[in-house]
């Protein structure tokens, strides 16, 4: 079922009221009432029709939220960071500050334009959604590995991104300087479209860049020697020929890369030329890490840091709807985050008609006994698959939770 932006208004009412998973939503975001004050002070914002922005709403409880975005029907939902007070009664305060929010990570495939040869612009495909699965992976290991974080939540957003929210208790308590430690120390490309090389490793790689490459190496051929080309035409050979520093070493390769007529052929030769000229004496320094440094500028995820860095900064909510394509801000997992395709995310349109179609056949075969009219909505449609890995992180997160309230528990009885 094909989608128009016009339906939107149309579709939302029953979109809120049927399908979107306000139970396991509100479990996330409430970690457990564990701080009576978490849900209570977090900010959403609400885009409404005709870009009618709505900022610093705030809820006490799961049923005001749902009745609340049932009533509005928002084109987009942001969430933002837990205040000292709750963000509708922020003037009533002398001082309002934002107190904790999961740490985040934004990443856009527009970000990927100057590497990607398929797609362009708000445009994406099985392709380039490569660059956002090893992105992904590379991120989502280092997360784990390098800081020690494990409930991390994955969200393709609807249209040509992905956002990672970093959930742990200790990665909500940063403060911004902390966040953008974390956000730098994962930023290794670098620069706007006026700067040719964009990474600069030093003499001595850090493991966690050596962990990457080693990662992207068995991606490297068919993402972007064999999917993108990208030394396929003389203009794209230009361009990487910009990231060999040496002038000498330079001419030497096009030399090379003109005798051959495929990327992976033109590919071998730049490594063979850069590999063997870094023998030389001095060279080693200057070249050492050229093949590397072109590798990761084409597949090292693109960071928008500003979007980690910041306490104040919202960010589009899982399930939401993305208005420009119909499609569900859907979560996923890394580890087949290759095997996702965002091409084939549902639209709020296929999920309505989906809806449709479940209850008309209970109806026709008399199936509308109580325990089917309680089944969520979500399940009756292929939405449930996303809302179950929404769950499986849930179970996990909330474990954490229990603990803590062991702890709690044990604090109390010793007052």
């Amino acid at each position: 079922m094909s989608y128009s932006d016009d339906q939107l208004p149309d579709l939302l009412p029953l979109y809120y009221k049927k399908l979107f998973p306000f139970g396991p939503y509100y479990r996330w975001l409430s970690y457990g009432n564990l701080d009576p004050n978490c849900f209570p002070n977090r900010e959403f914002s609400f885009t409404l029709q005709d870009d009618v922005y709505i900022r610093y709403q705030s809820f006490c409880n799961q049923d005001e939220m749902e009745k609340a975005i049932q009533q509005k029907c928002p084109f987009k939902i942001d969430i933002g960071a837990v205040f000292n007070t709750r963000p509708k009664d922020r003037r009533r305060s002398s001082v309002f500050a934002p107190l904790q929010k999961e740490l985040v990570f934004d990443i856009d495939m527009t970000d990927y334009d100057d590497v990607r040869n398929c797609c362009s612009g708000a445009d994406i495909c099985t392709k380039c959604w490569k660059f956002m699965a090893l992105a992904a992976r590379i991120l989502d290991t280092a997360l784990r590995e390098d800081f020690g974080f494990e409930h991390l939540l994955w969200v393709f957003s609807g249209r040509r991104g992905v956002h990672c929210w970093v959930c742990d208790e200790s990665a909500r308590m940063l403060d911004q300087s902390a966040r953008s430690a974390v956000a730098e120390y994962l930023q290794v490309v670098s620069g706007g479209e006026n700067k040719d090389k964009k990474v600069v490793i030093p003499s001595e790689m850090h493991p966690s860049i050596k962990r990457a490459r080693n990662m992207i190496n068995k991606e490297f051929e068919e993402m972007i020697v064999g999917d993108q080309d990208f030394l396929g035409t003389k203009e794209r050979m230009a361009k990487v020929l910009t990231l060999i520093p040496d002038k000498t070493v330079r001419e030497e390769v096009e030399r090379a890369m003109n005798d051959c007529s495929t990327s992976k052929d033109r590919w071998n030769a730049l490594v063979k030329t850069v590999n063997s000229a870094a023998q030389i004496k001095n060279l080693k320094w200057k070249l050492k890490h050229v093949v590397d440094e072109i590798i990761l500028q084409y597949t090292y995820p693109r960071l928008d840091i500003n979007v980690s860095k910041g306490l104040n900064h919202l960010l589009k909510s899982p399930f939401c709807i993305h208005p420009k394509t119909g499609k569900v801000c859907t979560p996923f997992t890394p580890k087949i985050a290759a095997k996702f395709d965002p091409t084939t995310v549902p639209t709020i349109s296929e999920l309505v008609e989906e809806l449709r179609m479940y209850d008309q056949k209970q109806s026709e075969l008399n199936n509308e006994d109580d325990t089917t009219k309680r089944v969520k909505g979500y399940k009756k449609t292929s939405l449930n698959s996303s809302v179950h890995i929404f769950e499986d992180f849930l179970r996990k997160l909330e474990a954490t939770w229990k603990g803590k309230r062991i702890e709690i528990s044990d604090q109390k009885m010793e007052f």
